[in-house]
């Protein structure tokens, strides 16, 4: 049994499956209403909030897709070839005390001795491209509130 004390504990599966299970449906259903939003009949009903918009969710879309890509590396890698890749990185010497796994940053981490340690299995792009869509997904969304919102201001002010 695994304990929150286990220095070797990974990722925890059920967690990991919960996520699997909701973020890919999710990414599905998203991907879908962003297509949607090239047909004939949206076309007309396209504005530049709404472009915005959908821009923010397309970074989402974007996001979740590499996220999930991260969450299948770890998800087909089981404890034995976790430890062997934490052994395959380790520094000259090193002595691996521990392993732990972290959702958010997504990550491997595999402790050393002397108090450091270092991420493997997760691709090394998968966190700094989270954090560009993720920007790109809060401007996006910003920008749709802020032309909604002038949008329908002088709207108001008319009635």
């Amino acid at each position: 049994m695994i304990t929150a004390a286990d220095p070797w504990q990974g990722h925890d599966t059920t967690v990991l499956f919960t996520v699997l299970l909701v973020a890919t449906p999710s990414l599905v259903a998203l991907l879908a209403y962003l297509c949607s939003r090239f047909t004939g009949r949206a076309r007309p009903r396209r504005t530049p909030a709404r472009v915005w918009r959908d821009v923010s969710l397309a970074a989402v879309a974007a996001g979740l897709a590499v996220y999930l890509w991260g969450l299948l590396d770890l998800l087909f890698l089981g404890d034995q070839e976790q430890a062997q890749e934490c052994e395959r990185h380790k520094p000259d010497g090193a002595v691996l005390v521990g392993r732990r796994g972290d959702f958010v940053p997504l990550r491997l981490v595999c402790e050393v001795a002397d108090g450091r340690d270092y991420s493997v299995v997760v691709p090394g792009y998968v966190n700094p491209t989270l954090t560009v869509v993720l920007v790109l997904a809060l401007l996006g969304a910003a920008v749709s509130a802020f032309l909604h919102h002038r949008q329908r201001t002088p709207a108001q002010k008319k009635g």
